[in-house]
């Protein structure tokens, strides 16, 4: 926390803070008057997400110490039901980068949005309360080291919100700032930022060429074979670019100029300024093919005028962004296309337009509030994804069958019901999208990009609720449910593993032309353990429930050719790098549940026992796990977290017990370790990064505290605490 929280920077009151949620969309709400606070109440999970659990009725109980997983089970989802929304999901935040709320502030800048003053209170609180307290700078993410990226933007940020350059905080920042060469050498994404808000000459930001958009499908470089939201990404960047998008200069942008640079904007050297990059913001150095790419685009740059297509190129990359939005919504992909585009539709259109309002209603959707202040999330939510595995969890801990907890699973599954996509993209094949009918997305089924994993995650909830439910309906019928189970097969990759938004379109070579700094192995989609293991488990879990025989043959054809894969994924050590949590630990324990739909365990397999010894060598001496995030980067092998980690020790529990360990103590320690984090009012108390997007974007995932010590939990009084297990994995 920053030591300048307490120096004339105001907060908001809590107390007037609502959590609105319709179909899973989640929207934050000020309330001005007395009267609405009267007649809008604060909910359990409101006060939960504002840091007021002590405000919770349930959250002042204090249970007396468990003294069985199952107990420990019990008081905690006694607490965790409170959180669930009265449309049936879990709401929750799902931040990273802190660079993005300073987007937002940029883009409505740009576009001339007015911000409420509650929300510009509390944008200033978290980025503030974030800020290093040795240098006042700030990093990719709240955990990050301070680099020139994460400063700059969030001080520019911060003068556009009005704060005083001569406040302490700016002070020290902007010292940071011409410690480290001035913005000249921010990475390429602050270059795109700063260009559009005339902070930074568009020469020397290197070009995102709008023409490539108008090259055949067939040619690798077509910007359709990139993954579907960097694919998006790049249609943004690429108008904007083109049009070379900068706002007028006035007084701040003067004033700017002269606070972010060592030397006159206007003596700077822009052509060199393109490949200047901080070296505190080098995650990933870039390529000599980068390099290489870069020189062709300049030279194309320069000469293109004279071929004319440029214009062309433009106008078919405004028609097909338009397409875009209107099959997501106008949701957009997540939160920096949603930034990048909307600035796109007041450029091109003008603020009447139905584009620009379309695009607008919908930046709320990405808003969070916190205890610290007001943060901008990556995506709209992760609504569908975290309810899909509470359900899991809880039918696991055999909680489901409780006659107090039956209205919850009915609410979840009502939700999950309402959540499937019914329907393709309008404009599919224009779009270069995939068929989404009867799958399932991340985040709410308005928003309309579907995921294999998200898929197959709400498919096992579905068919555990009303397979194994005695109380609940059958709201998704089976032909509904077929038709997923034909989707998912289809989308097996050649190699047996799956990939999580569309079928890979890329070459791998393409990797090496990322020009981001910052991020990696982002450009093209690939396979993966997780989705893999997500995709096989769920089809295990359909085969048991489903009595039509022409899927017998295609599952156990597709579970062999997946188990293959993830064979062929596994490392030296035993274990497996998972992509989209913290790290080795969800790798591992991901493939281990895999691998035991199939009938794979610690006696019958190699694979598995190699990777139950790497999980048991990683435990640590107060029985917990604890992974860094940074695993995932740099030399790309396991690095402890300073402190044990209840997700990682429930992840390492849940791993060993799949593969069916047979030695109980480290088990019944990792055990013992999340009990002792379990606060008397049933809780666990927010941790570290969970979740990690591009080897370097880690995630705050913040139901899995809950959800996976639930889970482990429950799992474990299934296998030692009861004469009969009821749990999920009996039916696989």
């Amino acid at each position: 926390m920053s030591e300048y929280l307490n120096t004339n920077i105001k907060t908001t009151d809590r107390l007037r803070w609502r959590l609105e949620v319709d179909h899973g969309k989640q929207t934050w709400h000020y309330l001005e008057s007395n009267d609405e606070i009267k007649n809008w109440p604060q909910t359990a999970c409101d006060r939960y997400w504002l840091g007021l659990s002590d405000k919770i009725v349930d959250g002042q109980s204090k249970h007396s110490p468990p003294k069985s997983a199952l107990e420990a089970v019990y008081n905690g989802y006694k607490f965790f039901k409170q959180l669930q929304t009265v449309d049936g999901h879990w709401a929750g935040e799902y931040s990273g980068p802190t660079f993005l709320i300073s987007g937002f502030v940029f883009s409505t800048y740009i576009t001339r949005l007015s911000i409420p003053q509650a929300w510009k209170t509390e944008i200033i609180t978290y980025l503030v309360y974030n800020s290093n307290p040795d240098d006042g700078g700030w990093g990719i993410h709240v955990e990050d080291h301070s680099n020139l990226l994460g400063t700059t933007l969030n001080y520019v940020a911060l003068r556009i919100l009005g704060m005083d350059p001569e406040h302490p905080i700016l002070v020290k920042s902007r010292a940071l700032i011409h410690k480290l060469g001035g913005a000249i050498a921010i990475p390429s994404l602050g270059k795109f930022w700063l260009a559009m808000l005339n902070l930074y000459d568009w020469n020397g930001v290197n070009p995102v060429l709008p023409e490539l958009w108008l090259l055949p499908y067939k040619s690798p470089l077509h910007p359709a074979r990139m993954r579907g939201p960097i694919r998006a990404s790049h249609l943004s960047l690429s108008y904007l670019y083109g049009r070379k998008v900068t706002e007028k200069m006035n007084p701040l942008i003067e004033r700017l100029r002269l606070e972010l640079f060592i030397q006159p904007f206007d003596k700077i050297d822009w052509s060199a300024a393109k490949n200047n990059v901080c070296e505190t913001d080098i995650y990933f150095p870039r390529s000599p093919a980068l390099v290489v790419t870069n020189t062709v685009s300049n030279i194309w740059n320069k000469f293109q005028p004279i071929l004319g297509l440029r214009e062309i190129a433009l106008k078919k990359i405004y028609k097909l962004m338009k397409l875009e939005e209107f099959d997501s919504n106008y949701i957009s992909t997540c939160a920096m296309d949603k930034l990048f585009r909307l600035i796109c539709a007041y450029h091109k259109e003008g603020p009447e337009s139905e584009m620009f309002l379309n695009m607008k209603e919908k930046i709320a959707n990405y808003i969070w509030m916190t205890p610290n202040g007001m943060l901008m999330n990556y995506t709209d939510g992760s609504q569908i994804w975290d309810t899909s595995l509470a359900i899991q969890a809880i039918i696991e801990s055999g909680l489901a069958n409780d006659p107090d907890n039956h209205e919850s699973m009915i609410k979840a599954l009502e939700f999950l019901d309402d959540s499937q996509i019914q329907s393709n993209p309008t404009y599919m094949k224009q779009c270069w999208r995939e068929p989404s009918k009867g799958l399932w997305c991340f985040s709410t089924r308005e928003q309309g990009w579907s995921a294999n994993d998200c898929t197959a995650e709400a498919l096992k909830a579905v068919l555990l609720l009303q397979g194994k439910l005695d109380y609940t309906q059958p709201l998704i019928n089976q032909k509904r449910i077929q038709s997923t189970i034909d989707t998912l097969i289809r989308r097996q990759h050649s190699n047996g593993g799956y990939s999580r938004f569309e079928g890979i379109r890329g070459y791998c070579w393409m990797e090496l032309i990322n020009p981001s700094e910052i991020f990696e192995n982002t450009f093209i989609e690939h396979t993966y353990v997780e989705c893999t293991s997500s995709v096989m488990t769920a089809l295990r879990v359909f085969s048991k429930f489903d009595l039509v025989d022409h899927y017998v043959d295609d599952i156990e054809i597709v579970c062999a050719k997946a188990a293959k894969y993830i064979h062929s994924m596994q490392r030296k050590d035993g274990s497996w790098l998972g992509s989209w949590g913290i790290c080795f630990t969800y790798g591992t324990m991901s493939a281990l549940q895999g691998l035991s739909s199939v009938g794979e365990n610690y006696e019958n397999s190699e694979y598995v026992k190699k990777a139950c010894n790497f999980l048991i060598s990683k435990q640590r001496e107060d029985g917990g796990w604890g992974e860094d995030y940074k695993s995932a980067s740099g030399v790309g092998q396991y690095i402890q977290h300073p402190n044990s980690q209840v997700v990682n020790t429930a992840w390492a529990l849940l791993g060993l017990m799949y593969a069916g360990y047979p030695f109980s103590e480290p088990i019944i320690n990792g055990i013992e370790f999340i009990k002792s984090r379990q606060l008397p009012s049933g809780e666990w108390k927010k941790e570290s990064f969970k979740s990690i997007i591009g080897k370097n974007c880690p995630i705050n995932h913040s139901n899995y505290e809950f959800i996976y010590s639930i889970w482990a939990l429950g799992m474990y009084s299934n296998l030692y605490e009861s004469d009969e297990y009821y749990g999920v994995w009996e039916i696989i």
